[in-house]
């Protein structure tokens, strides 16, 4: 039998068709899976740096649950740029990330009928985002759907390919990739890899060779050999995630690479002579055909096995690896020696693909956030020194150093999560995405107080104008309050959410002291100006430096508010 035109075209849509289903399917299951853990997917970052065993077993489980293991690595990279986590703590998630990215084989290989199980899932899943009322019932509804897809474009591709089974000149092309040999195993290898690089998805891969197994347009022997070749293809994700970023971000690219690639070398010479045989014994029905209801002959208990392999594969890998984490993080540091760099803006280090993950992209725009509220305290800490007579002119520049960099975090910050706001979000992610970009902008007109006052003070000196030890002290007294009000709101803001009530249940009151308190100092300068003790200049310079820390107040009180859930 010999495919024409038309028939060539059909299989291509049909497999194409199925496969956009499919990856369709998984992005919806991803999206919908991190919006019904929210909170709880940030906490398992944090479990995550606690030992080694937690890291592996949190890459495990946040790449089940997230249906991506390139999505954690991207993250992972980021969070290594950014100093969040260490290379050795780096290893142990993605470690954990290759175990986890073995649950797409097993939902290929349990479901009995992905047609009619597809089919249901989409309908009924469908109803309920349609008519549910309630944000969760919706998002539970949505990520049902995406596993219907995922099950239906599984189906498409099965049918899809079904008129090749029998096609003489495709059977001819894939037995050039029959894993029968040292060489023939060598090749399926780097056909997968570089099949699994170039569409960035392991479970898409891992869909097509379960598919042509399925079929018996591969054997067994071909199928279980993709799984290596994928290992390491799903690792270019790492790499591209990297560029341009710190040497650490290099060093957890590489440390993914070797790890795969050792694994993979180490398991090579045992897969023909011990890993096949084996199969072939515990599961004796691998090369069983079964005619389905159209006549055409599947190979079904086929998926079974390399399920197992593939979770066998990274569990025996991440097994040889953990006791040497340590040591192979060395090894990573010495091939990656530490490269000198320039100063850059902190957030040019986060990777626009980290918004795949929008909790945990937020996670990290949060610790930017953290950044700016600390340079704010550096700011109040060394304009005092200025404010108490110093004239170093270092301290000067290091305010206006700091606010430049402070007004390129804030925009960087603007722009990272306007685009995590652009995608589907559940409630509770996109009123923090709305607060963290409230606060973002609130911090960023401190430091333009900041700026302002230092102005002020220039502005004084320039005239040769000296402040008087009263007004001196006074706006020392001022600067110290706001300070405080400062460290307040900076802990509330590093808190977790379910603290940050008690945290700020004074903030009301405080804002109304210090407002209370600039009053009377505004009213003290006042009279002072109507005795003539001080000249009008001076006092006019005061009273500018007075509504800059009103202003200053007033911005962290709104930063309260938004923390608090306030519009």
């Amino acid at each position: 039998m010999t495919v024409d035109t038309f028939d060539t075209f059909s299989v291509i849509f049909r497999v194409a068709g199925g496969l956009g289903l499919f990856l369709l399917g998984m992005r919806q299951l991803s999206e919908g899976l991190q919006a019904m853990a929210g909170s709880k997917l940030r906490r398992l970052v944090a479990v995550a740096t606690t030992n080694r065993v937690a890291g592996v077993c949190t890459g495990a489980f946040v790449t089940a649950t997230i249906q991506s293991s390139a999505i954690v690595t991207v993250m992972v990279v980021g969070l290594v740029s950014t100093n969040l986590m260490t290379l050795t703590q780096a290893i142990n998630v993605i470690i954990g990330a290759n175990i986890g990215t073995t649950a797409t084989a097993w939902l290929i290989a349990i479901v009995p009928s992905v047609e009619k199980l597809g089919l249901g899932l989409i309908a009924i899943s469908a109803v309920v985002y349609l008519f549910a009322k309630r944000e969760r019932i919706k998002t539970l509804g949505l990520t049902f759907l995406g596993l219907g897809l995922i099950f239906f474009g599984l189906f498409m591709m099965k049918n899809g390919m079904q008129p090749i089974s029998t096609n003489a000149a495709v059977i001819s092309w894939f037995a050039k990739f029959q894993a029968t040999s040292g060489l023939g195993l060598l090749k399926c290898v780097g056909l997968s890899m570089v099949v699994t690089a170039l569409i960035q998805s392991s479970a898409a891969t891992t869909a097509i060779t379960m598919t042509l197994a399925l079929q018996g347009i591969i054997g067994f022997e071909t199928a279980a050999a993709s799984v290596l070749g994928m290992n390491i293809g799903t690792t270019l994700a790492a790499w591209l995630a990297s560029l341009g970023s710190t040497t650490e971000a290099k060093r957890a690219a590489l440390a993914h690479t070797l790890f795969n690639c050792i694994g993979v070398a180490l398991l090579i010479p045992l897969f023909l002579p011990v890993i096949i045989p084996a199969m072939n014994y515990l599961f004796p029905n691998i090369r069983v055909a079964v005619a389905d209801a159209n006549g055409a002959q599947t190979f079904p208990y086929v998926t079974a096995p390399m399920a197992y392999i593939h979770t066998g594969f990274n569990v025996i890998n991440t097994l040889l690896f953990l006791p040497f984490v340590t040591l192979f993080a060395r090894l990573i540091c010495y091939l990656m020696p530490s490269m000198p760099l320039e100063e850059i803006p902190r957030l040019t280090m986060l990777d626009a693909r980290v918004i795949a993950t929008p909790v945990l992209a937020m996670e990290q725009a949060a610790k930017e956030v953290i950044f700016m509220g600390e340079s704010n305290m550096d700011l109040l800490a060394t304009f005092r020194l200025l404010l108490q007579g110093s004239s170093d002119e270092k301290l000067q520049r290091h305010i206006f150093h700091r606010e430049d960099i402070l007004d390129t975090v804030q925009q960087e910050i603007s722009t990272f999560l306007g685009q995590i706001m652009t995608g589907h979000l559940p409630q509770e992610a996109a009123s923090r995405a709305r607060a963290l970009l409230r606060i973002t902008d609130e911090l960023e007109s401190v430091s333009d107080d900041m700026v302002s006052l230092l102005k002020i003070l220039l502005r004084l000196r320039n005239n040769n104008q000296v402040l008087s030890d009263q007004g001196r002290q006074e706006l020392l007294s001022v600067h110290d309050q706001i300070t405080s009000f400062c460290a307040c709101i900076n802990g509330a803001i590093k808190s977790d959410m379910d603290k940050t009530a008690a945290l700020l249940i004074h903030t009301k009151t405080d804002s109304n002291n210090i407002t209370m308190f600039i009053k009377k100092t505004r009213d003290d300068q006042m009279k002072r100006l109507e005795n003539q003790c001080s000249n009008a200049f001076k006092i006019v310079a005061c009273m500018d430096m007075l509504s800059a820390y009103m202003r200053i107040k007033e911005n962290l009180l709104n930063i309260a508010e938004a923390l608090s859930g306030g519009k």
